[in-house]
C-alpha cells in the first residue's frame, strides 16, 4: 500500500521532484565492479556496478529531510550515498540483478550496525529509492543512514535498475532481494573502509513492512551465514491482504480510487506470477483491458496510470473480474495463502514492534490487529504503537511513514 492522491499515484508514482539544492545531490556514472559469470548461481549479492548518488553534510542532510517532511531529530551525521546494482533470482529463482540503496554514515566508525528499509508500493521504475531524485523515496533510508546505521535499502525485482516488471506483493522474491541486497553492502562497504555488523535491525512501511517481515524471518531462520536479525519494526502493512486487506477493497472500506489502482495492480502483477487469466478481457472492461497491463510494466508514470484508471471498480472490473476479488478461489485464494503464511505464519524471538495510524485509509489498520494477534497465539509478544495524528499529502497512511520512521529510529538506536 502506498498511495499520495495528490502526486497521482502509489507512493511516488510521479517522474519525480527536482533536486533540492540544500541536499547537494551529486550524481556519478555508474562505476562497473569486477565480475564473474552472469549466470551463477552462488554470485547472489555480487555487486554488478555502483554509483554514489548523494553526499551530504550534517546540516545539508537535516535540511533535505525537513523539505518533505521527514523528522530529522535522529540524524547526527552526514551521509553517503550509493546506488549498487547486484546479482539475485527473480521469482522462478532464475539468477537475474536488482538494485538497491545503500547510505553510509559520515562518523567515521569502521564497524556499522545495520538496518534493512524495505519501501512501500511503487509500479513506476524512476520511483524507486536508488535512482529517484525526490526525497520521499530515499528520506528512510537516509534518516537512519544519518543516525549512524548503514541503512540498505532494496529497489525489489523490477524497480529502478532491475530489469522486467515488478512482482508486487510478492514477499519471497522480496526477502531474496532484500537478503541479496544485505549481502551486496555488505561485499561493497569495504571499498570505502567500512564494514557492516552481523546484526540487523529490520523495519519497512506499507507493502515494505510485510517484505520486513519476510526478510527477519528469513534472517532468524539462517538464509545468510553471516547476518542475524536484532529486531523488526514494519509499519502500517497489509498483512492480511486476503482476510483483512482485499475486503475492505472491493467493499468500500478505502477510498474508490486507491481500491482501482491496488485491484489493478494485484490482478495484473499476480497473472504473472500465479497465473490468473488468460487474457487481460476476462477481468478488465474495456477500455482497460488494453493498457492497464502497460500502466504497471515500470515504464508509466504514475500520474498517467492514475489519470489513465477509472473511478470505481464496477468501471474497471468485468462480473468475472469482480466475484474473483469477492470471493478469491482457485490460484488467487492459494497464492493469498501463501501471503498470510509467509508473514504471519511464525514467531519472532527478537524484539518486535508494530507501528500503525488509527483510520489508515489503504492499509486498514484491522491488518496490524491481525499481525499482533497472530503473534500473540505464538507466544510472541508485539506491541501496537500508534503514531499518532500525522497527514502527508493528504494520507494518513503517507504521514505513517514519517512518523514511523523517527519513532524506529529512536528505538533502533536504544538496542545493542
Amino acid at each position: 500500500m502506498n498511495f499520495s492522491a495528490r502526486r497521482g499515484l502509489v507512493v511516488v508514482l510521479t517522474a519525480g521532484l527536482a533536486a533540492s539544492a540544500v541536499g547537494g545531490l551529486a550524481a556519478h556514472a555508474d562505476t562497473a565492479a569486477r565480475t564473474h559469470a552472469a549466470t551463477r548461481a552462488d554470485a547472489r549479492g555480487e555487486v554488478v556496478s555502483f554509483a554514489r548518488v548523494r553526499s551530504m553534510s550534517a546540516k545539508q542532510t537535516r535540511a533535505w529531510l525537513a523539505s518533505d517532511g521527514f523528522d530529522a531529530e535522529a540524524v547526527r551525521y552526514g551521509v553517503d550515498a550509493y546506488r549498487l546494482v547486484y546479482r539475485t533470482v527473480d521469482v522462478r529463482k532464475r539468477p537475474t540483478t536488482a538494485s538497491g540503496l545503500l547510505v553510509l554514515p559520515r562518523n567515521g566508525d569502521r564497524s556499522l550496525r545495520t538496518v534493512s528499509y524495505t519501501h512501500g508500493t511503487m509500479s513506476y521504475k524512476k520511483d524507486a529509492p536508488s535512482v529517484t531524485k525526490d526525497v520521499w523515496g530515499p528520506g528512510a533510508a537516509v534518516t537512519y543512514g544519518g543516525a549512524g546505521f548503514a541503512a540498505v535499502a532494496p529497489d525489489y525485482l523490477g524497480l529502478g535498475k532491475g530489469p522486467g516488471a515488478h512482482p508486487w506483493m510478492h514477499v519471497p522474491s522480496e526477502t531474496t532481494a532484500s537478503l541479496d541486497m544485505l549481502r551486496a553492502a555488505r561485499n561493497f562497504a569495504p571499498r570505502t573502509g567500512r564494514t557492516l555488523e552481523r546484526q540487523v535491525l529490520v523495519t519497512g512501511f506499507s507493502q515494505g513492512a510485510s517484505a520486513a517481515l519476510g526478510l527477519a524471518r528469513a534472517l532468524q531462520e539462517g538464509a545468510d551465514p553471516w547476518f542475524r536479525v536484532r529486531a523488526v519494526a514494519p509499519i502500517s502493512g497489509a498483512y492480511d491482504f486476503g482476510g483483512t486487506q482485499l475486503p475492505a477493497t472491493v467493499g468500500g472500506k478505502i477510498p474508490a480510487k486507491y481500491a482501482v489502482v491496488y485491484a489493478s495492480y494485484l490482478l495484473t502483477s499476480w497473472n504473472r506470477t500465479h497465473g490468473l487469466y488468460r487474457t487481460p478481457d476476462e477481468v478488465f472492461r474495456r477500455p482497460y483491458a488494453d493498457r492497464v497491463e502497460k500502466y504497471f510494466d515500470g515504464t508509466t508514470p504514475g500520474a498517467e496510470m492514475f489519470q489513465g484508471l477509472p473511478g470505481t471498480l464496477p468501471e474497471l472490473l468485468t462480473p468475472r473480474g469482480q466475484e474473483m476479488l469477492r470471493a478469491p478461489g482457485g490460484r488467487l485464494a492459494a497464492a493469498l495463502r501463501q501471503d498470510a503464511a509467509a508473514v504471519m505464519g511464525w514467531a519472532p524471538r527478537v524484539p518486535v514492534r508494530l507501528y500503525k495510524i488509527s483510520d489508515d485509509e489503504q492499509a486498514v489498520t484491522g491488518n496490524t490487529d491481525r499481525l499482533a494477534a497472530a503473534f500473540r497465539a505464538r507466544g510472541v509478544r508485539a506491541p501496537v504503537i500508534d503514531v499518532g495524528d500525522r497527514v502527508y499529502e493528504e494520507s494518513r497512511h503517507l504521514g505513517s511513514n514519517l512518523t514511523g520512521t523517527a519513532l524506529t529510529a529512536r528505538w533502533f538506536r536504544t538496542l545493542r
